[in-house]
């Protein structure tokens, strides 16, 4: 029997587990030595000496068998399969050294290496591996700005898991850059491995976390069309400043970074410079090492005007009627943004007929003389498209009917791409879902498309017990049962009563938006609610139904009818003198109001929940007297403005107007009429006290002796007519967060006449904070009022702050 022979190869050292040998990266197959486990460095490759006589001979005879050898945890099957050499086959090097190879790629081993035996009627081969070792354990030193599980978290190598050195390596460079999105610019990481035995180690995770070090300055050169100011407020990466620690400011993220990059280059190819170069930005640390400089090159370029404007192709209309379509003018500074969305209003004109693969693609002449771009748009129509089949996913709860409602393309219909974004916006207004995706796939022809709905839902049943306050209502103990989706049907079902040191509330409501599969909006509620205001307590029991019809997805009708009881009590000392002093006539403290609102809607905002762009424009009108003891006519018509202002800031327009007047000889219910002031109307003015007002003097107070003492009060009678106006401007603090902040300009009056309403008109102005906090609402602000009421209103300003969802 001959000696074994040692065919290939393929071997690393134990500390370096998976590290390729020098032979290995080049390439080549050679024999070695196996590595043992005590070798402290790679084993060196050997050169394949010349074979004797009768190994040579015995390569032309048969394998008889093939085995593997030297594996503890991998199964035999699972390495087999990289194996092609099998019994039978003639003995081939280059064969065997192609199964060494393919063992190794497994991973598993930091050694394989084949040999061969004669043994009766042929030679025995077998493959003899060494495994890598396991980590057991994983332990992190020096870890305290960030959690030793975020670190953990961070690494490739996990704990009972085959070592690996890339994965260490790859571990190095994640838990660096973890400490450096953080603000540790100069943390230092170093991964050590332990031999516990021959199969297993540990890893040692040592940080040097160093002190935080943010960007201190952003340096520009060649820019001279816009300032430094402008390019910092264009860029995501800003400097440090005193509120960083909240707002994250001067934080280095070099993928953040990269795209400020982008960012600043779209500046400029919005405003003309269209052969703009903007420099890979280059970070550095300051002399101090306290902070970091970021430089960025530009070179800004010529700036260009469009010149001539035209389309052709295969044009559906007249080249005039898809010109008007254009945003672009001719003469304007030439702007990426706009052109980007001409292409997108031609492409969806044209697939709003049908044509789904429609391309509008711009041809563009660029004249340097002149400093002129002409564009011409090549229209493609493609063939028309009809809807195939509209399929839905992710509805584990939501019945299909639901999610197909919303959808405003139909099978068998032409493809619309308008119908396509209005689908996906209406159910993400549902309030039903996470995510809405909707994307096209192959139909059953070339002239059909199947709509892919895929929804990812989100818990729509809330049942919380908590606490808010609001300077109108005060502190409040609330708790409530609501579910949106009843059933998976989109029935919303509301049981909730709150508790407050002002008010107490309870209520129950049920309302189906689709009303027997119909586009009917039907709803009914009950309710009692008790609440003290400044010069009297109102207690209301009542119930109302209610219906509403689209008109269109931006449009819609709404109606109310209300049956309620009322009670005025706790009358305040100084309406009471007022009374007795008959400048005011006493409310009627037990009254009934049977009324009929009518109202038409029209909401074009982008998203409900938390609007950026479009209009929210309502005008009703209730009619009270359909039996009960209370007579008038409200007329209310409100309208919003949003707009964004760039940089994820938003700017909104609110105006109001109100008028209640009375039909008999009965005067309005001072409960009915309007009070301005708080929080939701004019800030820095104290809750509904902006209204037709009567000052009382020698109001008849008595101390805690019983002794009589005169004064002055006010008592605050509400008003026939309302007029206010919200100016907004938002923007966030911490994105990620919701949190926002606002400045804001309010004006407005309440009192019984237009005249009187609009003669003195009060302002105020104020900042604040936002915030969609998990109990609700969250809303700090304060207003200062530009012209304060003398005796009623602090000139000093006022803190409005509410907080928790109110019943």
């Amino acid at each position: 029997m001959l000696a074994v022979t040692v065919l290939a190869s393929a071997a690393t050292s134990w500390a370096e587990a998976d590290k390729p040998s020098a032979a290995q990266a080049a390439g080549s197959s050679v024999p070695a030595t196996p590595a043992s486990n005590q070798a402290p460095a790679p084993a060196a490759p050997q050169a394949a000496s010349s074979a004797p006589a009768t190994e040579l001979a015995a390569e032309s005879a048969l394998i008889k068998s093939v085995k593997i050898k030297g594996n503890r945890r991998i199964e035999i099957p699972a390495i087999m399969q990289a194996v092609r050499v099998q019994p039978g086959d003639q003995l081939d090097r280059d064969k065997v050294d192609a199964d060494v190879r393919a063992v190794y790629k497994l991973g598993y081993f930091r050694d394989v290496t084949a040999q061969v035996e004669t043994v009766p009627g042929g030679l025995a081969l077998e493959y003899v591996v060494q495994e890598k070792p396991i980590v057991r354990d994983i332990k992190v030193e020096g870890a305290k700005e960030l959690s030793v599980d975020k670190v953990k978290g961070a690494l490739e190598i996990k704990p009972n898991a085959i070592y690996s050195y890339k994965e260490l390596q790859k571990s190095v460079k994640k838990v660096k850059k973890l400490y450096t999105d953080e603000g540790y610019y100069l943390a230092d990481v170093e991964i050590t491995t332990t031999k516990r035995s021959d199969t297993e180690l540990d890893v040692l995770v040592k940080i040097k976390e160093g002190e935080k070090v943010l960007i201190q300055q952003i340096v520009f050169d060649g820019n001279h069309a816009f300032a430094d100011r402008k390019l910092k407020k264009t860029m995501e990466t800003g400097e440090k400043w005193w509120l960083s620690w909240l707002t994250g400011a001067g934080t280095y993220k070099e993928e953040v970074l990269k795209n400020d990059q982008a960012l600043i280059a779209d500046l400029y190819m919005n405003n003309g410079y269209i052969n703009v170069k903007v420099g890979e930005p280059k970070v550095e640390l300051m002399p101090d090492k306290k902070g970091l400089k970021v430089f960025i090159g530009i070179t800004e370029g010529d700036q260009y005007k469009i010149g001539t404007l035209g389309v052709k192709g295969e044009l559906l209309e007249s080249a005039d009627q898809l010109m008007k379509k254009l945003k672009e003018k001719s003469g304007e500074i030439f702007s990426r943004s706009a052109l980007r969305n001409d292409v997108i209003a031609l492409t969806d004109f044209y697939a709003d007929k049908g044509y789904a693969f429609a391309n509008a693609s711009p041809l563009t002449s660029v004249h340097p003389d002149t400093k002129t771009m002409d564009i011409t748009f090549d229209m493609e129509k493609g063939h028309l498209v009809h809807i195939d089949h509209v399929n839905i996913a992710g509805n584990t709860k939501t019945r299909d009917k639901v999610v197909r409602r919303e959808i405003r393309v139909d099978e068998g219909e032409l493809y619309s791409a308008t119908g396509l974004k209005r689908s996906k916006q209406n159910l993400m207004n549902t309030g039903y879902f996470e995510e809405a995706n909707l994307v096209t796939a192959k139909g059953s022809a070339p002239d059909k498309l199947d709509i892919n709905v895929d929804v990812k839902e989100k818990p729509t049943g809330t049942f919380s017990v908590g606490a808010g306050y609001s300077s109108l209502d005060g502190v409040i103990g609330q708790g409530s049962v609501q579910q949106a989706n009843w059933l998976g049907l989109g029935l919303k079902a509301t049981a909730s009563v709150a508790f407050g040191s002002k008010s107490k509330t309870y209520n129950l409501g049920l309302t189906d938006p689709y009303f027997l599969d119909s586009k009917w909006n039907v709803g009914a509620d009950v309710y009692r609610n008790e609440r003290q205001y400044v010069d009297y307590t109102r207690r209301a029991t009542g119930g109302d139904i209610k219906a509403g019809y689209p008109i269109s997805d931006n449009m819609g009708t709404f109606w109310i009818y209300k049956y309620e009881e009322k009670e005025i009590l706790d009358e305040s000392q100084a309406l009471l003198e007022s009374i007795h002093a008959g400048s005011v006539l006493p409310p009627d403290t037990h009254t009934t109001t049977s009324s009929i609102t009518a109202s038409i809607n029209r909401n074009t905002t982008d998203y409900r929940i938390d609007p950026s762009s479009g209009m929210m424009d309502s005008l009703s009108v209730e009619f009270a007297g359909i039996g009960g003891t209370n007579h008038f006519i409200r007329y209310i018509t409100d309208h919003t403005l949003f707009m964004p202002t760039g940089w994820s800031t938003v700017a909104s327009v609110r105006a109001s107007l109100g008028y209640i007047q009375t039909y008999t000889s009965k005067e309005v219910p001072i409960d009915e009429k309007f009070y301005l002031g708080g929080i939701n109307s004019l800030r820095g003015y104290a809750s509904r006290t902006v209204c037709t007002t009567r000052q009382v003097t020698a109001v008849s107070l008595t101390d805690g002796l019983g002794v009589g003492t005169t004064g002055q009060d006010f008592v605050y009678l509400g008003g026939n007519v309302e007029a206010v106006a919200n100016l907004e401007w938002t923007f966030p603090l911490l994105k990620e967060a919701g949190l926002k902040a606002v400045v804001f300009f309010d004006a407005g009056n309440s009192q019984d006449t237009f005249k009187d309403t609009f003669s003195k008109v009060l302002t105020s102005y104020g900042a604040g904070v936002r915030w969609f906090s998990p109990i609700g609402p969250l809303r700090l602000e304060y207003g200062i009022p530009i012209n304060p009421r003398s005796g009623i209103d602090s000139a000093s300003g006022k803190l409005e702050f509410s907080i928790g969802t109110m019943f």
